[in-house]
């Protein structure tokens, strides 16, 4: 995130939790509000918003359900809500898979077609393996795509996941299989039945198979270390010029009232700085990241604009 969307979104998280501390729930102008997530059950989009949907009610006074629409990576997803009501009762969980599917396709909705209201989080993307196989570091993974034939798993063909995976191929110089998986789940099992050498994820996706000792992170594709995983070194470091950031927010139908916004604006630092919800994200290797309306629509934008030109120069797309 640039150094003036950060300062820009402190201040308003200072604000914010000034004159909202000790307050009662935001008024809302419906009781039921409808999370959407292009997720299935059990994977990170899904996670996100059903965390979510629990601490909400403290600052929005409304119930929040978390509605999954999975299919056409991300499309049919898309076209609910940006076909819904602009009025507050239908968000979006935003992530990259919804620009991907825009520029990957021709879906009847594209990312364009709803607002980004707010961003939450940043969620660590990381490379990982099974604990009992070979390979201990990424040089070990790297070393052996050069000479033998490698399968590497990510996430449905329009996610960032993907994207990682096709970076750090390019970056390595490797001509290692990237094998697409409509969630991560697919993708795990082939992982820990050594199918694939390696695969793409969040930690979310990882948690239980970390605990249980069954998985091994070889390294993040974040910019920075992980705070939760301090010993996981960056790509960047190890000398591979890859580095990618998760973003996880709320998008909405065009034409959200301005007072809806304001609504969302204030209570998503509140959310961040509950003490109660921060043990939840923390314990996830999640990274607060609040970026407000003002400056939300135009980070998603130059997100998108990257990676088209990753896509372009990698052939994807023309």
């Amino acid at each position: 995130m640039s150094g003036s969307i950060r300062n820009a979104a402190l201040a308003f998280a200072l604000f914010a939790m000034t004159a909202g501390a000790g307050a009662a729930p935001a008024k809302y102008p419906h009781k039921v509000v409808t999370l959407v997530t292009h997720s299935s059950p059990g994977a990170g989009g899904d996670v996100f918003l059903r965390e979510m949907a629990r601490v909400l009610p403290k600052y929005i006074d409304a119930t929040f359900v978390v509605r999954n629409i999975p299919g056409g990576s991300g499309a049919r997803a898309i076209a609910f809500v940006a076909t819904s009501k602009p009025d507050g009762q239908t968000m979006y969980g935003t992530t990259p898979t919804y620009v991907y599917t825009s520029l990957l396709s021709s879906p009847p909705k594209t990312y364009k077609d709803l607002d980004p209201i707010v961003n939450v989080f940043m969620d660590p993307e990381v490379a990982y393996t099974r604990a009992n196989g070979p390979f201990k570091t990424i040089k070990d993974l790297i070393d052996h795509a050069k000479t033998k034939r490698s399968g590497w798993g990510a996430a449905n063909p329009a996610s960032l996941e993907r994207q990682a995976a096709e970076q750090l191929k390019a970056a390595a110089k490797v001509n290692a299989a990237v094998v697409s998986h409509e969630g991560g789940g697919e993708m795990m099992i082939n992982v820990l039945n050594g199918t694939l050498d390696m695969g793409v994820g969040e930690y979310q996706e990882l948690r239980a198979q970390l605990a249980a000792g069954k998985v091994r992170v070889l390294a993040t594709f974040n910019p920075q270390r992980i705070p939760k995983f301090p010993d996981v070194p960056t790509l960047k470091e190890l000398g591979y010029d890859v580095a990618l950031e998760k973003f996880r927010g709320f998008a909405a139908p065009k034409g959200l009232s301005p007072e809806v916004i304001k609504i969302w604006e204030t209570a998503i630092p509140l959310v961040l700085a509950d003490p109660d919800f921060k043990k939840v994200y923390d314990a996830e290797a999640l990274i607060p990241s609040f970026i407000p309306h003002g400056q939300y629509g135009a980070f998603t934008e130059r997100f998108a604009q990257n990676a088209a030109a990753f896509l372009k120069s990698s052939g994807v797309i023309k």
